[in-house]
């Protein structure tokens, strides 16, 4: 984290009073408590991993929630709109109830946050992932401040520090989790804390989402302005046409549709292939377009000019707020979930990336029985054409333009960074002492 960011989470937090008095943890990480604070590990103040034996002698046809890993929120929240007979999930799934503390285990779900405290779960019962730790606090421990305790950085940073496994398949053992040791202070003192990080960190998730919201509008303004400028040009007086295409609509009555065949050279026999025999052993040096790797330096896979790269694979055409085709240059390799296209004599490449990403593909996937879009039905796809010193004005037009709405997503995103971080270590600072919180809420 930056100086600057640590500073302005640091001023953030002296609003809140320290304790009056401190003692020594004994923990390292934890360094000094407030003096009538206690040290416990979790596995002494919470049950973990409860056994569905508890619900045993409910029918095998009642409805329980069922939570994927992807219905755990980040931070909080479950989606609870999957549910499944217990009899279908009371074995190979992890078990919990109303009130329990769930804790995604795999990495990089646990470095990311994700985990719950649950409520509103059918019957009361929920079966899920079984990447879930689970913990049950017990009398002497107030399960929403020990829920905060698992979203603290200190619990995170050292979870994730213990992990065992490889690569992606890295995990946080329960035996972390049992012996993790917070600061503790009376249940009653424990309620207070908990209930100021409802409300704060409630004003900072509602903040969040004011700028989660505002960076929707600014896609929604980005992409209408390139449809605009791309599909009718930049002179609203111009006499228009029917382009005789049924999603294009009207264009400028002077330019032109033609078939994408006519306007590019496709280079697709240069692509990589995926066979990893044909990959050889020696990386290159140049990036890998499509993939997460580097492959082998063969000349004539290297490409070293300006393309226009177009996605192969069917699902990303579905998404209407992520591009699917890239001008590119300089020394690249592309694989086959790419198709690598050339322009021809008068064709701009950034214009024509930008109205590749303005096409209507459901005429030539479906996303079913058609998962991918062929060489022979991308050729096929017809492209307006304005005359190239029009096609150049307009890539003119858009770079300025959409580089002054980036700069706008780039500032609104950093400003929800900084609030993240800014929760993040409120959760830290009232779940360890280090700031007392107690009249906050009296």
């Amino acid at each position: 984290m930056s100086g600057p960011k640590r500073g302005e989470r640091a001023g953030a937090l002296r609003r809140y009073r320290p304790y009056p008095a401190y003692k020594d943890s004994g923990v390292e990480w934890l360094g000094e408590i407030p003096a009538h604070w206690d040290v416990k590990r979790l596995r002494f103040v919470s049950e973990s991993n409860p056994v569905p034996s508890e619900v045993r002698g409910l029918p095998g046809d009642t409805e329980v929630s069922f939570v994927p890993m992807e219905a755990v929120g980040e931070h909080g929240g479950l989606s609870l709109e999957v549910t499944k007979q217990l009899a279908d999930v009371k074995a190979g799934y992890t078990y919990f109830r109303d009130g329990d503390i769930v804790i995604a285990k795999i990495t990089p779900c646990f470095e990311n946050g994700k985990g719950a405290l649950a409520s509103g779960l059918t019957n009361g019962i929920a079966f899920g992932t079984t990447e879930l730790h689970v913990l049950r606090a017990l009398d002497r421990a107030d399960r929403r401040f020990m829920f905060y305790v698992t979203l603290s950085d200190a619990f995170r940073r050292l979870g994730e520090a213990d992990m065992y496994g490889a690569g992606g398949q890295k995990r946080v053992s329960e035996s972390f989790v049992r012996n993790f040791s917070p600061a503790l202070p009376s249940v009653p003192e424990q309620r207070a804390i908990a209930a100021f990080l409802d409300r704060e960190t409630a004003r900072i998730d509602a903040l969040v989402a004011k700028k989660e919201r505002l960076i929707e509008l600014l896609q929604e303004q980005r992409t209408a302005l390139i449809t605009r400028a791309v599909t009718k040009g930049l002179d609203p007086t111009v006499p228009m046409k029917d382009s005789g295409v049924e999603w294009l609509g009207e264009i400028p009555a002077h330019w032109e549709v033609k078939r994408l065949a006519w306007l590019t050279d496709c280079l697709d026999g240069r692509r990589v292939p995926l066979n990893s025999e044909e990959r050889g052993t020696m990386q290159g040096d140049y990036p890998y377009w499509g993939a997460n790797s580097i492959v082998d330096y063969i000349d004539r896979w290297l490409f070293d000019e300006e393309l226009v790269l177009l996605g192969e694979d069917g699902a990303p055409f579905f998404d209407r707020t992520k591009p699917v085709a890239f001008r590119v240059t300089g020394k690249i390799w592309v694989n086959n979930h790419a198709h690598v296209l050339r322009p021809r004599r008068d064709v701009v490449a950034t214009f024509l990336a930008h109205a590749l990403n303005c096409v209507d593909y459901r005429a030539f996937i479906d996303g079913t029985t058609r998962d991918k879009l062929t060489q022979g039905d991308m050729n096929a796809i017809s492209i307006q054409c304005p005359p190239p010193e029009e096609q150049r004005a307009i890539a003119a037009f858009l770079d300025r333009e959409t580089a002054r709405i980036d700069a706008l997503f780039a500032k609104v995103r950093d400003a929800i960074d900084r609030l993240k971080e800014l929760r993040t270590a409120l959760i830290s600072a009232a779940v360890t002492g280090k700031i007392d919180v107690r009249e906050e809420v009296a």
